[in-house]
């Protein structure tokens, strides 16, 4: 058996990568302080509280103790030295999710320097997303002053990416912020579209052909990886090869499979795989989800549906139908989440949210993808996504509705209780130029 083993021509490019960025980190790395572990109590009283499970609750206050959420309720008494926070009227949500993207993996795309996302070769199942997350990045802060506490980020590549990681975004290094980790093996699904492009002229046969090849790799892949799984259950193994060894949680159940892919062929292709080796399977990507929603819903697949946001695929679907789906797929009873895969517009996911409401997502509902269906598909849902005694004190107070350009305002947020510093690049930009202008 071939061993996969990391070549040294890989190992002297990961040092490259290692020495350039350590020329261009002062260049991203921004000045807040991650929050110190918190110490005293905290109540926060007259919120309007968001709990996402148990409704929506008007003046009511909340108990911070101990990084958790000690106590809900109405007038409660404040502990004995515990600071009290006076937020008559504003409103307090659990901290937002964002899923499947790769923020603290790319600083500026056009540098390459500061692009760590992927690796080279098809089988990357072994690849780590978290190793290589910058906690310094001066995008995060921009993101958590929208209200994201988490992101689930994840390595990019040709077809076996590899393993993603949920993060939390107040932290000193990597290790600090893994919150959940190995939450998935992601896939990149062959293109299943037999039309030609500007970028791929070629002929219908040869596209799919081109498919067809592709597409068997990939599940050769499978069969490679379940054959050494069954070789490992019978201690038939003499050696490791570190990519399947990457996968035997996979085939025990133990790690979901995330299949990137937007065409519904692509999707039920990624079923039939999954039906077949028996994997717990959600779809990253989805932007055909709705034509198959019922059949999702059937087989229990999840979505994280990134194109909440742009113009119609072809040119029968409705102007909206980006902006619908997420509707489609409440409707027909498919767990989702929202995400926005990218990195720095990741802020945006918050507006694409609202966005959903306008179209046939109800407030709770549209909160809920953001936040404990985030979780649940994360495997995190026991201490995060909502408002709850005894799950981690990861919150955000907003002024007014979290979902409105007009009324947002995020103004406090903690995590494990611990208040995080939201002052950002942006904003320190903001402030020098108004003073240009006074």
């Amino acid at each position: 058996m071939k061993l996969h083993t990391i070549s040294l021509s890989i190992a002297l490019a990961l040092s490259s990568s290692v020495a350039s960025l350590a020329f261009t980190a002062p260049a991203q790395a921004h000045d807040m302080v991650p929050g110190a572990v918190q110490q005293t109590p905290i109540l926060l009283t007259g919120l309007t509280v968001h709990t996402v499970v148990n409704g929506l609750q008007v003046d009511t206050d909340v108990l911070i103790d101990q990084g958790k959420i000690a106590a809900i309720g109405k007038d409660l008494t404040a502990p004995a030295g515990a600071k009290v926070l006076a937020l008559d009227g504003k409103h307090l949500y659990p901290g937002l999710i964002a899923l499947a993207n790769q923020l603290g993996l790319i600083e500026i795309s056009a540098v390459r320097a500061t692009n760590d996302s992927k690796e080279v070769t098809n089988t990357n199942p072994d690849i780590r997303a978290k190793v290589a997350y910058n906690a310094d990045s001066e995008v995060i802060p921009t993101i958590r002053s929208n209200g994201f506490t988490h992101s689930m980020i994840y390595p990019a590549g040709a077809m076996l990416m590899g393993q993603s990681s949920l993060m939390q975004l107040d932290s000193w290094n990597y290790q600090d912020a893994v919150t959940k980790d190995d939450t998935g093996l992601h896939v990149n699904w062959p293109n299943a579209d037999t039309v030609g492009s500007r970028w791929n002229p070629k002929p219908a046969d040869e596209v799919r052909k081109a498919n067809a090849k592709q597409l068997k790799q990939l599940q050769q892949y499978f069969a490679d990886a379940k054959a050494y799984y069954d070789a490992e259950q019978e201690g038939l193994n003499y050696g490791k090869d570190s990519r399947w060894q990457a996968m035997l949680a996979l085939f025990n159940g133990e790690l979901p499979l995330f299949v990137h892919a937007d065409d519904a062929r692509q999707i039920q292709q990624a079923m039939l795989l999954a039906k077949q080796y028996k994997l717990a399977l959600t779809i990253v990507g989805g932007r055909d989800s709705w034509r198959i929603a019922d059949e999702l819903a059937a087989n229990n697949v999840a979505v994280i549906y990134t194109a909440p946001f742009g113009l119609p695929t072809r040119g029968d679907e409705s102007y909206a139908q980006a902006y619908k789906t997420p509707a489609v797929l409440q409707q027909a009873g498919v767990k989702f989440a929202l995400s926005l895969d990218g990195y720095w517009d990741t802020r945006n996911l918050v507006f694409a949210a609202g966005q959903a409401i306008n179209y046939g997502l109800t407030p709770e509902q549209a909160l809920r993808s953001v936040t404990i269906n985030a979780a649940q598909i994360a495997g995190a849902d026991a201490s995060l996504g909502s408002i709850e005694v005894g799950k981690a004190a990861s919150l955000v107070v907003s002024d007014g509705d979290i979902f409105d350009y007009i009324t947002h305002k995020v103004s406090y947020m903690w995590i494990d209780g611990r208040e995080v510093d939201l002052n950002n690049r942006n904003k320190q930009l903001h402030d020098k130029y108004k003073q240009r202008i006074n």
